[in-house]
């Protein structure tokens, strides 16, 4: 009886396949992780939750720009917005942050945001979490954050969630037509109703659909790419919650081309950026 041959790549037809399975990253295709968080979360282990452990698990996989929100500044901004400075900073080559906001603290929400501008260098984008904070993406209080963000064309990375009241579809489309400056960035793409996430980016022209626990469904990378189309789609991880190179792993053995791998794994991104690319 024959055995399968192990060794055999995934899609042995794509060139930036071939060059990660050969030496563990592609040089002619940089990774942006654009999903990411840094530090502990409660009583769970994670052996690269740390600045240094993240930058060396970047390193092995070849991804060149993470950008993450600090565990801390999911329910205390200043705290987690504070870590989040200091990590760039150590790391300005590789790193940037989200300016993370809580809808329950107007005043700190004010006092982050006065800060922004100073701290570029810092902050690429606001992440906002409209389904653990349990108040709607149109509520009043989203109202300064999002007008800030639509002055300055920022990306907002908002999770999503299929069916939820806080963050589901129709929240999603009512946030980006009173936003249209806003490049809003769906965390994990309005998870399993991906028809519903392509339909949304198809309509409006500042939506991404981002990719975090989206590539552990089989079927839903090809579904999006098909009718939304790979210019609409961006590589995240929520690492130190996921592997990188498992992540990588799944989307050069999804059934979609290299110009789609380019434009997923770093050509959006870079636009969004403003990172000049290949």
């Amino acid at each position: 009886m024959k055995t399968a041959n192990v060794h055999t790549p995934i899609n042995s037809d794509s060139a930036i396949a071939a060059e990660f399975w050969k030496m563990g990253h592609s040089p002619s295709c940089p990774v942006y992780d654009m999903h990411a968080h840094m530090g502990g979360w409660r009583s769970i282990y994670f052996p690269n939750g740390e600045t240094e452990q993240m930058a060396e698990s970047m390193r092995r996989a070849g991804v060149k720009m993470l950008c993450f929100a600090h565990h801390a500044a999911l329910f205390c901004p200043d705290i987690g917005n504070a870590a989040a400075v200091r990590a760039v900073r150590r790391f300005p080559d590789c790193l940037r942050a989200y300016l993370s906001i809580n809808p329950h603290y107007p005043e700190a929400l004010k006092a982050d945001l006065a800060g922004f501008d100073s701290q570029r260098d810092v902050f690429m984008g606001i992440k906002i979490l409209a389904d653990y904070h349990e108040v709607p993406l149109s509520d009043n209080r989203y109202r300064i954050p999002l007008e800030f963000a639509d002055e300055r064309s920022l990306p907002v990375l908002t999770h999503t969630w299929g069916g939820s009241q806080h963050d589901g579809a129709e929240q999603i489309c009512m946030a980006a037509e009173r936003h249209p400056n806003v490049r809003f960035l769906l965390a994990h793409s309005l998870h399993d109703r991906w028809n519903d996430a392509a339909e949304i980016a198809i309509r409006f022209p500042n939506v991404y659909l981002e990719l975090t626990a989206v590539i552990g469904k089989r079927g839903a990378v090809e579904t999006m790419a098909e009718k939304a189309g790979s210019s609409r789609m961006l590589y995240g991880t929520d690492l130190p919650w996921f592997d990188e190179r498992n992540y990588i792993g799944a989307l050069l053995s999804a059934d979609i081309s290299d110009e789609d791998r380019h434009n997923i794994f770093h050509r959006n991104a870079e636009k969004l950026l403003g990172i000049s690319g290949e």
